[in-house]
């Protein structure tokens, strides 16, 4: 007998931030969870499920591969377990790949992962580390045009159509991402629009450089729930200050925050915070919501 307190996956989905054809890869392929079902076949979870997928996530955060967690996850009070993780194996793979120019050979690897690991995982674990050693590898590769021409236009594509199939099931209002940066591509403005999107919140993407004016005009329009800025190598702080007569929430940074930071500080942007990687926007976003939820 079910209780009313039974909760159907999109709803553990939601709480957790796992979305469902991970959940169901989960069951299926490691036994990670078992639910219950109705009649007619559909899945029903409780608050230990809840509480399961949270220490799931908690082991995937520390590097463990998801088909060790089970055995982490029974045999948790033993001593300090060794983590074996795939991660690296992973990342080689997507570069010989890249390097062969294997457009079929990075989708399937991609939807893999995909699959078996939630969003923010996959970006810590996986694709921050394999653009870290690309931009090495193309610091001095005789082919790093060719690479770096094919992998952008292939991640692009990747990333832009999943946050497309995401924003056509989310309601409300938008966060706004967009750049300063002059770059044909911005690896870490599309990981942080999939993020955003894998989480619930429906993105809008200015990937041209705009400036302040400009994003003012924008937000007239959009109405956004926040703005998420990523900066480009030099900071034209004239060129913000037109930002300072807008009080929502404002993420400015990427990966050049830590050069600007004591700048963009000094600025005193009202309802402002700064941020570096995409997981970072996430959270700072998801914070941002739950005190503007908690609010009388």
């Amino acid at each position: 007998m079910h209780s009313e307190d039974d909760l159907p996956i999109g709803e553990l989905a939601r709480r957790t931030g796992v979305n469902p054809v991970t959940l169901r890869a989960w069951e299926r392929r490691y036994g990670l969870l078992v639910p219950d079902r109705t009649p007619k076949g559909h899945r029903l979870y409780r608050e230990a499920h809840v509480q399961k997928v949270q220490e799931i996530l908690q082991w995937l955060e520390r590097g463990a591969s998801v088909s060790q967690v089970r055995d982490l996850l029974e045999n948790s009070g033993s001593a300090t377990p060794v983590l074996n993780s795939d991660w690296q194996a992973r990342c080689e793979k997507l570069i010989d790949a890249i390097a062969n120019l294997a457009q079929r050979s990075l989708d399937q690897q991609l939807n893999q992962a995909m699959a078996l690991y939630p969003a923010s995982t996959l970006c810590d674990q996986l694709l921050l580390p394999l653009l870290e050693q690309l931009e090495q590898r193309w610091r001095h590769h005789f082919d790093a045009r060719l690479e770096q021409a094919f992998f952008h236009t292939w991640l692009r594509s990747k990333l832009g159509a999943r946050v497309y199939h995401d924003n056509h099931s989310l309601e409300g209002p938008p966060v706004l991402l967009a750049t300063t940066a002059e770059q044909p591509f911005n690896e870490r403005l599309w990981l942080t629009a999939w993020l955003l999107s894998s989480s619930g919140m429906a993105v809008e993407i200015l990937e041209q450089p705009v400036t302040g004016k400009q994003l003012l005009h924008a937000i007239e329009r959009l109405q956004p729930r926040a703005l998420v800025l990523h900066l480009g190598a030099r900071l034209d702080v004239p060129s913000l200050m037109p930002l300072a007569t807008v009080t929502l929430v404002k993420l400015l940074g990427g990966a050049s925050a830590p050069i600007h930071e004591e700048r963009l500080r000094a600025l005193g942007l009202p309802a402002s915070q700064l941020f570096d990687t995409p997981q970072q926007a996430l959270r700072l976003l998801q914070q941002s919501t739950s005190s503007f939820s908690a609010r009388p």
